[in-house]
């Protein structure tokens, strides 16, 4: 049995990297593959997981434009700042009501405010958080960002959403940036521009969040920082300013995708039926009506205009 996992683990892996497949379809195999099979590789798998999403989104930086980057950035500065105060603030009044105790009500926050298991796992240990605490938060985000991944597209469609639009929406209200990259690829090349550069200049709030609690906690954790992000803005400033030979960029930027579509493979094998069961209906709930209602307000924004690329 172990051996055939091990077998319909590297075959899934392969069909997920020949681009035969779509980001959303390569988290549902994943998702199939970690709630009817043992993992064969749980410990590998999350960390190809991290290690692959960063030199997938490096990559994509390979492949787009600095000037484009550089406006959506300035666009969506102000609104990930006001998104993440609403989060913050909303989902610690959820916890508060909901009587959720220890650590698990503010990784979840922190979570859904800013970038998924990335925040959790920068604030867990300045907490002291215990194993089960972050389970909890981890198990919450990752269920949610799935659905996220899979729902995204075709709500967007729906509305009628241009490629802006989404890309911003995706940004603001989908918490990892492994999902947001997934769900706005699979809606057009403009909404990942949009998309990727938003979401990952709401990740870098990881470091001043996570500085604020350190200081109120009074905590000598260290904060690690996000490297990646600045990997992706050289590797635009590469392709923007010192062009290389041939068709690289274009190469770089697929390579990206590639890597991204089997990255969110290896996230939903990470959702067992174990990890279902940790995760207990209050926090799972505290999760699911923050990230409604960021989902709602943002949508609700961008579709007025209120808030626009």
């Amino acid at each position: 049995m172990a051996f055939a996992a091990k077998i319909v683990f590297l075959l899934a892996m392969i069909l997920c990297l020949s681009g035969w497949i779509s980001p959303p379809v390569a988290l549902s195999l994943g998702i199939i593959f970690g709630l009817s099979i043992r993992h064969p590789y749980p410990h590998f798998s999350r960390s190809a997981a991290r290690i692959l999403l960063q030199v997938s989104v490096v990559a994509l930086g390979l492949g787009m434009n600095l000037h484009e980057i550089v406006k959506a950035g300035r666009s969506g500065f102000i609104y990930t700042a006001l998104g993440i105060s609403f989060s913050l603030i909303v989902g610690l009044a959820l916890g508060k009501f909901l009587q959720i105790g220890g650590n698990a009500s503010y990784l979840i926050t922190a979570g859904t405010a800013i970038c998924g298991g990335s925040a959790i796992a920068a604030i867990g240990p300045i907490l002291h958080a215990d194993d089960e605490e972050m389970a909890v938060s981890l198990g919450t985000v990752f269920i949610l960002n799935s659905i996220a991944l899979l729902a995204f597209p075709p709500i967007g469609n729906a509305l009628h959403l241009t490629q802006s639009q989404f890309g911003l929406w995706a940004a603001l209200a989908i918490h990892d940036t492994s999902s947001v990259v997934g769900a706005a690829a699979k809606y057009g090349a403009q909404a990942l521009v949009v998309g990727t550069t938003v979401k990952l200049a709401r990740a870098l709030w990881i470091v001043p969040l996570a500085l604020a609690t350190a200081a109120v906690k009074r905590s000598k954790t260290r904060v690690p920082l996000p490297w990646f992000i600045l990997f992706f803005c050289l590797a635009a400033v590469i392709n923007t300013y010192l062009p290389v030979f041939g068709n690289f960029d274009r190469w770089a930027f697929s390579a990206g995708r590639l890597g991204l579509t089997a990255t969110l493979f290896l996230i939903g094998t990470g959702i067992s039926l174990a990890t279902l069961k940790s995760v207990g209906w209050r926090p799972l709930l505290q999760g699911v009506l923050l990230w409604v209602m960021v989902a709602v307000v943002t949508l609700y924004l961008i579709r007025m205009q209120i808030i626009s690329f």
